[in-house]
């Protein structure tokens, strides 16, 4: 079994007397340092002149400059982009950081694939939420929280523990449940849910409106019946709640059954499952962290390309014109 941490191990005064350095006011740093100031921590902002950086300024925070901020901070976490993380921590965060810091991470890739190397006189933590920062902050403020997975690379102080879960309880991580893996699998299995999971589900589901259209059925309706009108986000939610086939039994009718029984192993043959263990190959030796670092010194010119070909996607005209037709409410 996991070893999974709740509000009553971990203790808030362990931060108290420390300033806690946000570096990055992007999604999940907006959210963290708003959870953070609730919680009593003291937090500075550094991050460089842009939105952002006026966001975090309208929020009320003191923002500075990344270096500053890491001068100033006791506890640094760095929730800039895992690409960007080497070169903002040699030039602007390793100078600054001082025997007795934290260095925190929300995602293990830096740490996993050598890209930066923590003083060993300084804690290095990991605090990871499993959902993006706008449910990190509204499940707060709702009194719930996301869960996280939580570790300790480097315990250079001896309470290294003691602030990776006060972090996670000053999100409101505890509140769910902190679960404790290592840094690097934390990293493998978030990047194997970014390599297969979402591509197979994104892929089948485009692939289903580019054949259904192609026998005469209507765009819309197509659009709709897969994933327009919410059912497959509702769906999944449950299965998270009571399981797969809990989920299965309990809602869905006995043709559905019939239809899932029948097809789900038939259509996953020894092809997709050499295909799978050679995306946890590349995961697991560095090969796509390399191609990821490369193409972002390249300024993501095959991102860019990646991108600007799904957007001429037909199955986003037909989005559009739907989401034109039904009326949801959001309330």
């Amino acid at each position: 079994m996991a070893k999974v941490y709740y509000d009553a191990d971990a203790d808030l005064a362990v931060l108290r007397g420390e300033t806690v350095a946000i570096i990055g006011y992007g999604i999940q740093g907006r959210a963290q340092s708003l959870n953070l100031r609730d919680g009593g921590i003291t937090v500075v902002v550094g991050n460089r002149d842009d939105e952002y950086r006026r966001r975090a300024v309208a929020d009320g925070f003191e923002v500075c400059d990344v270096d500053a901020a890491a001068r100033r901070g006791d506890v640094v976490v760095l929730l800039v982009p895992d690409e960007a993380q080497p070169r903002l921590y040699r030039e602007q965060i390793a100078p600054q950081l001082s025997a007795g810091n934290a260095l925190v991470f929300a995602h293990g890739f830096a740490i996993r694939y050598g890209l930066i190397a923590p003083p060993p006189e300084v804690d290095c933590l990991l605090v990871a939420p499993r959902m993006p920062g706008g449910y990190v902050r509204d499940l707060y403020l709702r009194g719930g929280g996301v869960p996280a997975f939580v570790d300790v690379h480097q315990d250079a102080t001896g309470r290294a523990w003691p602030r990776t879960l006060a972090l996670a309880k000053a999100i409101g991580a505890t509140r769910a449940g902190a679960m404790a893996i290592s840094f690097d699998e934390e990293t493998e299995l978030d990047h194997f849910s970014e390599h297969f999971v979402y591509p197979l589900v994104i892929g089948a589901l485009e692939l289903s409106y580019e054949i259904l259209v192609e026998h005469g059925y209507t765009p819309e309706a197509a659009v709709m019946e897969l994933y327009g009108s919410r059912e497959l986000g509702e769906v999944l939610i449950e299965a998270a709640r009571i399981g797969l086939y809990a989920m299965v039994e309990k809602h869905a009718s006995p043709a559905c059954q019939y239809g899932i029984h029948s097809y789900v192993r038939t259509l996953f043959d020894d092809d997709t499952r050499a295909r799978v263990r050679e995306i946890i190959r590349e995961i697991k030796d560095g090969s796509f962290a390399a191609e990821l670092v490369a193409d972002q010194e390249a300024g993501h010119a095959r991102l860019r390309q990646l991108v600007a070909e799904k957007r001429r996607s037909a199955v986003s005209e037909a989005e559009t014109r739907l989401r034109d037709l039904i009326r949801f409410s959001e309330h």
